[in-house]
């Protein structure tokens, strides 16, 4: 499982950061960053919750 961002997309709002800081984190230029792009298997439910409330649907998660 890889979670990747369209950072064309993005707005850096920091709601998946706020879900899952472990995987995701905006660095000092506000620029999103993941920090696990293959998730631990405690992290997925986060993860998931996380890509779908993204209001700008720049997260995905490939399977």
């Amino acid at each position: 499982m890889e979670v990747k961002v369209d950072h064309l997309v993005c707005e850096a709002n920091g709601v998946c950061a706020g879900l899952a800081p472990d995987v995701f984190e905006l660095d000092d230029d506000d620029n999103l960053e993941i920090l696990q792009p293959h998730p631990a298997a405690d992290q997925i439910d986060k993860v998931r919750h996380a890509v779908r409330s993204c209001p700008k649907a720049a997260l995905a998660l490939d399977e």
